[in-house]
């Protein structure tokens, strides 16, 4: 082979691997910045920044404003999700009067999709097949931001009266009740705002049930620690009437806002599993 044959060769095997590598480099700068900019990156780098272990101090308004905002923008396929538009075996709809369509749908598991958990927050996913339930729980000390990705959820919430109003309940277990005012009972209709509650207001102490196939987004600051006093607590609410307190704030014609709540051992009606997270990866 003469040496200007092999110098052409030469040359053209360098232009070969100079353009592969500069293929490869666009490869690398496009599935990073894919990486870096996606929806669920940029909200774990807000919280990350934002949000403390103990809540204290509490994050500013201009940042709880700016977490709810990048919370709007996230939808299904931003977390790896597709959106369940069909029954499946679940039953027939969440108004149903069949009982035992009821009953099989509500054996049908909610499932649980952990995206990051930490110190200061928690970001995770709640999938309802129709007609499923999370009981009345708490979350105290909590500030929660829910974003309903697809499908309808009845959410019905309380929070506590203060200062306290507690009597005791003479029924099974003698447990006491303690006095609450309804904050929210509505169904929510993907597409929606995010949902906010705090410790004290916003409706703190919920209860969801789907009302088709839908899924939450949520972030818990800070997030459930037992040891630091927020542990989460079951409850079932009583109508007002089912209890006497003379001494209650309520006037007049208000006795349907607020119910008596008295505290459960462990919820017999919530079926949940572990589900993998799909969506983007977190850089942390």
């Amino acid at each position: 082979m003469s040496s200007n044959l092999r110098q052409l060769l030469s040359e053209k095997l360098r232009v070969v691997i100079k353009n592969k590598n500069m293929v490869f480099s666009s490869f690398r700068r496009y599935f990073s910045m894919r990486h870096k900019c996606s929806k669920v990156q940029a909200l774990y780098d807000h919280c990350k920044t934002n949000l403390s272990p103990s809540g204290a101090p509490p994050p500013s308004s201009q940042a709880l404003q700016k977490l709810s905002s990048i919370l709007d923008t996230i939808q299904p396929d931003d977390v790896g999700l597709k959106e369940e538009t069909a029954d499946d075996d679940r039953g027939h709809g969440f108004f149903s009067t069949n009982v035992l369509n009821r009953v099989a749908r509500w054996a049908q598991p909610i499932t649980y999709v952990d995206i990051h958990e930490c110190d200061s927050f928690t970001m995770c996913i709640f999938c309802f097949p129709t007609s499923s339930v999370i009981p009345l729980h708490d979350h105290p000390g909590m500030t929660v931001f829910s974003k309903l990705l697809y499908g309808s959820l009845h959410v019905k919430a309380y929070d506590w009266v203060e200062p306290p109003c507690i009597i005791e309940n003479k029924g099974p277990g003698n447990a006491q009740v303690r006095l609450a005012k309804l904050a929210v009972d509505k169904v929510l209709n993907a597409p929606c705002e995010t949902s906010v509650l705090y410790p004290k207001h916003g409706g703190n102490v919920h209860c969801f049930t789907a009302v088709t196939p839908c899924a939450m987004l949520d972030v818990l600051t800070p997030p459930y620690q037992e040891d630091e006093g927020r542990k989460c607590t079951y409850y079932h609410d009583y109508p007002y009437s089912a209890f006497s307190a003379g001494n209650a704030p309520i006037r007049d014609g208000e006795e349907e806002e607020y119910a008596w709540l008295a505290e459960l051992e462990s919820p017999n009606d919530l079926y949940m599993r572990q589900g993998v997270y799909a969506g983007p990866a977190i850089q942390p």
